[in-house]
């Protein structure tokens, strides 16, 4: 008998799907019997039902909505994308006296949400915050980790490691496919995320004014938008030769960016798994990364990367002069990154059926 899941989340999603969240949630489709309750826009997929996106009015509805969906949809099994939304569909299920098992992801540190993104007015909230976090792992029936780190935090609240670790699908066919570029003799780098305060940009802001003045030929190109941008748009207007900032760019074009650039510099406080460390190995680009959260789980040291303490801005100007100064080193731990990636590539089919396993375990422990 095919498993009914539903699959709850926060994350914004728009119908039509882009190709490669298409083939995501078609290959679930082929293990699972499914439905979609998420943030997010449009129509024309039966398995998908959006709330709004704003924060406010999407947790106000979702344990209503969760109720309504388990009894128009009998699951199985419920899963989570992060804690907060498991202590929502939790009193959800609780409102259709459903008997569906809860699946509560944990994808980085639950904390960070009202610590280190969009205003600060959200520290506000952040101990009845950190509060319903830890009760939605703990009251989770099982979960599922993205790396040692976030199964560590788990631990933490549960005195057990997470049931299952295994990382989230991502199309890197951008990364991966096209022919290796070699490194550039150019002394350029690359920082590419989104512009929060849990990304370091100030701190990354704060060593490229150093590193600057020390390599007048440096470029730093940065990639993504977010809360911090700001920071970011004065250092260009401080360093305009020695700064580039895209708000925005198309895959291909971001690849372009890794390919141009030595090394991708990634200075944040502790990061889930870290994604866009795979797209830099994937082009055969070492990293400037924080030592902590789940990047040692994928880079190493001296090995495919430089990782240097967590807010220590000495250590990351030191470490990106490094890496102006030595292309051959940036050659040697670029060469070792793209062997690292072969280990993490994760074709779509293998994410599906790690998920049904974990379904599986979590219905027969149910038995």
């Amino acid at each position: 008998m095919t498993p009914r899941v539903l699959f709850v989340g926060r994350g914004r999603l728009t119908l039509p799907l882009p190709p490669w969240l298409q083939r995501k949630w078609d290959a679930l489709s082929g293990v699972f019997d499914l439905r979609v309750l998420n943030a997010g826009t449009g129509s024309g997929d039966p398995r998908f039902t959006f709330l709004p996106n704003g924060a406010v009015a999407f947790y106000a509805r979702l344990p209503f909505e969760v109720a309504r969906s388990l009894r128009a949809f009998p699951a199985d099994v419920i899963v989570a994308s992060d804690p907060y939304v498991g202590a929502a569909a939790r009193l959800g299920r609780a409102l259709a006296r459903s008997q569906a098992r809860l699946v509560v992801e944990v994808h980085g540190d639950p904390r960070t949400l009202t610590r280190a993104y969009g205003l600060p007015a959200r520290r506000l909230v952040s101990l009845p915050a950190d509060a319903v976090a830890r009760w939605g792992i703990r009251h989770a029936d099982a979960t599922r980790a993205l790396s040692a780190f976030t199964s560590s935090l788990v631990e933490a609240v549960t005195g057990q490691p997470a049931t299952v670790c295994f990382p989230t699908y991502s199309d890197l066919s951008a990364f991966r496919d096209p022919p290796l570029v070699p490194v550039p003799d150019a002394p350029r780098v690359v920082f590419v995320g989104s512009l929060e305060t849990y990304k370091n940009v100030d701190g990354l802001a704060d060593a490229w004014r150093r590193v600057a003045r020390e390599h007048p030929g440096a470029i730093l190109s940065v990639v993504g938008r977010g809360s911090r941008h700001r920071v970011i748009e004065r250092l260009v207007a401080d360093l305009p030769l020695q700064v580039e900032y895209h708000a925005e760019l198309a895959p291909d074009a971001v690849v372009a960016q890794v390919d141009a650039a030595r090394a991708l510099v990634l200075p944040s406080y502790p990061e889930g798994l870290g994604r866009v460390v795979l797209e830099a190995f994937a082009r055969g680009r070492m990293v400037v990364a924080t030592g902590g959260g789940g990047i040692p789980d994928m880079a190493t040291d001296g090995v495919d990367a430089i990782l240097i303490p967590r807010a220590d801005t000495d250590a990351l100007v030191i470490a990106l002069g490094r890496v102006l100064e030595d292309k051959e080193l940036a050659v040697r731990l670029g060469a070792a990154a793209h062997t690292t990636y072969a280990r993490w590539h994760q074709t779509v089919t293998d994410f599906a059926n790690a998920y049904r396993a974990l379904v599986d375990v979590v219905i027969e422990a149910d038995s």
